[in-house]
């Protein structure tokens, strides 16, 4: 399979991915700015693909163990490239299935940017980025629901979504006792819909819900500073 080589985080990463098949964009750098993570702690991406989440997690925090589960086992073969040459020795792709996760160790944090596009829609004819993007019936709830047994008490689990998906994500965080379900918009542009965000709930948690200001990633300049400052230079953010 054809390769392609680049980077991630204005070249502060090094990153391989397939010339065809599904192709990051700028979805897997938010959702690691979101993880509140530090030194020391375990975390799980499910749906890692090549590993660019987990990549850029790392870059920005040290010595931590992250584990990306991935059902297509080319891809988890070049996750596991990826963190070799970056020198991510405690970082490692499996593979496996998120709705059915192996029986591992307990994990501080999990991510995830699951399949969403409606699989009433007409799919790519590349099967494996149909399989990437394609969202059957409940198949968030069931990503939910398998990832939750995953976590310790107190961890969190954080996705990023499209907007359709509100309803679904937050019923399924309730139902497995994720509590404190923290909504961050992603604004294409002042005054413009949110198409995606980012939702974070945390083991056990009794606190409110909350609905952060979000994030504004263009105006008329091109990016605007904040997005600049975590897509380009690997800066955390607060949900």
């Amino acid at each position: 399979m054809n390769i392609t080589e680049g980077t991630l985080l204005d070249g502060r990463v090094r990153y391989r991915q397939f010339t065809h098949g599904h192709r990051s964009g700028f979805e897997p750098v938010l959702l690691a700015a979101a993880i509140p993570a530090r030194p020391g702690e375990r975390v799980l991406e499910a749906g890692t693909g090549a590993g660019a989440a987990l990549l850029c997690l790392a870059h920005r925090v040290p010595a931590l163990t992250g584990i990306g589960l991935e059902l297509n086992p080319d891809l988890t073969a070049l996750a596991n490239e990826n963190f070799k040459i970056n020198g991510l020795t405690s970082c490692s792709a499996i593979p496996g299935d998120a709705t059915v996760p192996p029986a591992l160790p307990p994990f501080d944090h999990i991510m995830a940017n699951p399949p969403w596009h409606d699989q009433a829609a007409t799919p790519s004819p590349d099967a494996a980025r149909a399989l990437a993007h394609h969202a059957t019936p409940n198949l968030l709830t069931a990503w939910i629901a398998g990832l939750s047994r995953r976590l310790k008490p107190r961890a969190t689990i954080t996705l990023i979504l499209p907007a359709a998906a509100l309803s679904e994500a937050s019923a399924a965080l309730r139902a497995q006792n994720l509590g404190a379900i923290t909504l961050f918009p992603l604004w294409p542009r002042a005054g413009h819909p949110a198409k995606l965000f980012l939702i974070s709930a945390r083991q056990g948690a009794k606190s409110p819900d909350k609905l952060l200001p979000g994030l504004i990633l263009h105006d008329d300049t091109g990016i605007t500073p904040t997005a600049n400052q975590l897509l380009r230079h690997g800066g955390a953010l607060t949900l």
